[in-house]
């Protein structure tokens, strides 16, 4: 569904992204992992044209290289970013609302599945976003990008600073994801749930792709997960 081919990013001047190779398939969960400033987030804001890119990534047989985030969201693809960006001063009910796109009729996605993931945004339903805990703010990022019915979710870094039992909710939601034909790809340090998760794992080191392999092969690789993972 995804491919990249010889990505370059950058920031200004500053080169970042230096010819990223790999592929997200239909209903797979792929974990891109490695350390901070390796080129992670860089690479989901390339592909969402949100930084200057070159290169090639294609979704299903299109180009997106020179196309705004708007119309890359418009083909199929979300973006859970890593600082949240929930409209504080809306309930959470309106936060998904906006989620929604227009004209689409039949969305395998609805507030009833929302709530039924995270029942404590129906408990806070009519809350606004602004005052809601940290763990709370990242369930309902997650449920308003679904809420735009995407093929794949890119997801960056959605266990940061959340306690263990909020981490286990956001596991069972990319099990969710997965179960509906939905495609993943995961922005991650934490190698606990991405190899919990994730059927293919993906490490960046320097701006590259280093390692390609399943979970198993990861696990396995210690010199990789050294050199390249592990602090």
């Amino acid at each position: 569904m995804l491919r990249l081919h010889d990505l370059h990013g950058f920031y200004g001047k500053s080169h970042v992204l230096h010819g990223v190779h790999f592929e997200v398939r239909a209903g797979e969960i792929v974990a891109l992992l490695g350390r901070n400033g390796s080129g992670r987030s860089t690479t989901v804001k390339a592909i969402m044209g949100l930084v200057e890119a070159t290169g090639s990534v294609r979704w299903k047989e299109r180009e997106l290289i020179g196309h705004p985030a708007f119309e890359v969201a418009r083909a199929g693809i979300g973006y859970v970013p890593e600082n949240r960006d929930i409209f504080p001063t809306l309930t959470v009910h309106q936060n998904l609302l906006l989620g929604q796109q227009r004209g689409r009729t039949a969305a395998r996605w609805g507030f009833d599945d929302m709530y039924r993931m995270f029942p404590r945004l129906k408990e806070r339903q009519h809350t606004d976003a602004g005052v809601l805990s940290g763990g709370e703010q990242q369930m309902l990022t997650l449920c308003r990008t679904l809420m735009g019915d995407p093929e794949l979710i890119m997801i960056d870094e959605p266990t940061e600073g959340l306690a263990p039992k909020l981490v286990e909710l956001v596991a069972d939601y990319l099990r969710e994801l997965k179960r509906r034909g939905i495609s993943v790809l995961l922005v991650e340090q934490k190698l606990t749930i991405a190899l919990e998760v994730a059927d293919r794992c993906l490490v960046m080191g320097h701006g590259q792709i280093v390692f390609e392999g399943t979970p198993a092969d990861l696990r396995a690789n210690a010199a990789i997960r050294e050199e390249w993972l592990e602090v």
